[in-house]
């Protein structure tokens, strides 16, 4: 299982669907292979898979012949109410922190196939967004797109006043033929290309800033229906599944242990354990496994150092992570790492 391989309602293709419509292409172009028709994207209660959306954007970066600020352009339409009970959170909350605070938490309920991840760093806050083990080209339309939809939904929040202190993109410098029509940056700050990684930061400040339609009551409602939809979730898919999907989208932040999974599901962990078990399984296993896929993932990021991601995987020291990777690869990290990357073409 992937770190971004769950369930998820149909609006993120419906709006892909419409975009390609406003540029030629016709939505039977976009959904071919899918097994999914234009109706059923107008049904809340229909639940696609995630490799149904990886499809359509495949058939719209070929149908549009893969313009290379395509993610960007698409990433810019994700308004806080695409993502529905979730968006309507974030809106809601007291503060910018109190919004992140639930993004990160009901990750799961978006759409996003990077691992999103945030750090602070001399009274910034940096968000990073890891691309996914894809093909390209879809690999880099993923990490722009979730890229400008995050700039899309600060901007919900907080006005198009609140600038950005960097913005930096992994790809090339596009020439000013293939930019035309695109703003030079995002939220006021120029676009950095060339680096090694997909990311935007802002001061720190803002997160204590209160959002003008924060609401206390839906704030809390939207939370409940939240936390509502994941349950449903776990009952038609498994408890197991749910575990793992909540594990590999912590790549943020420290790795949940069993009383803040069980917190996560709205359970008790004794609850937890025993609806485990009777799946055939514990949490220390599906914590492994978890750990040994992120660990994977989180060393593809060279901007992190074997100290901050042994942190997240939660273990208590380098010396730890080092040791249990070893065992899962026969290989230490930093070796493991610089074999990774001399062999990505």
């Amino acid at each position: 299982m992937s770190t971004w391989d769950f369930v998820r309602d149909p609006s993120s293709i419906r709006l892909l669907v419409n975009y390609g419509e406003q540029h030629g292409v016709s939505a039977a172009t976009l959904l071919r292979r899918t097994g999914l028709h234009k109706e059923q994207l107008q049904d809340p209660n229909v639940e696609v898979q995630a490799t149904q959306e990886l499809l359509v954007i495949a058939n719209l970066i070929k149908a549009l012949k893969n313009p290379p600020l395509l993610g960007l352009d698409v990433g810019l339409q994700y308004g806080f109410t695409t993502y529905g009970i979730w968006g309507y959170g974030l809106i809601s909350s007291a503060t910018v922190g109190d919004a992140l605070s639930l993004a990160l938490r009901f990750m799961p309920l978006t759409y996003a196939f990077t691992q999103i991840s945030t750090t602070h760093l001399d009274e910034q806050i940096v968000i990073k967004f890891a691309p996914p083990a894809v093909d390209e080209p879809v690999r880099t339309f993923l990490g722009l797109r979730d890229l400008a939809a995050a700039t899309r939904l600060i901007a919900d929040l907080m006005g198009q006043q609140v600038q950005l202190t960097s913005l930096k993109l992994s790809i090339p410098a596009p020439s000013a033929e293939q930019t035309r029509g695109m703003p030079p940056g995002l939220l006021g700050c120029p676009f950095e290309f060339q680096s090694d990684l997909n990311a935007f930061a802002l001061n720190t400040h803002h997160l204590m800033r209160p959002l003008p339609n924060a609401n206390p009551l839906t704030a809390s409602m939207c939370e409940q229906l939240c936390a509502a939809l994941v349950e449903k979730r776990r009952r038609r898919y498994g408890t197991a599944e749910l575990v793992k999907t909540h594990l590999l989208s912590s790549s943020g932040q420290a790795m949940p242990d069993l009383p803040r999974m069980a917190r996560l599901l709205y359970t008790t962990e004794r609850t937890l354990k025993r609806r485990l078990q009777a799946e055939g399984v514990t949490f220390r296993h599906l914590q492994a496994a978890a750990r040994q896929q992120l660990a994977n993932d989180l060393l593809m990021d060279n901007t992190l150092s074997l100290d901050e991601i042994g942190s997240r995987l939660g273990f208590s020291d380098q010396s730890s992570f080092s040791q249990a990777f070893k065992r899962w690869t026969g290989h230490a990290p930093g070796q493991w790492r610089k074999q990774t990357r001399k062999d990505i073409p």
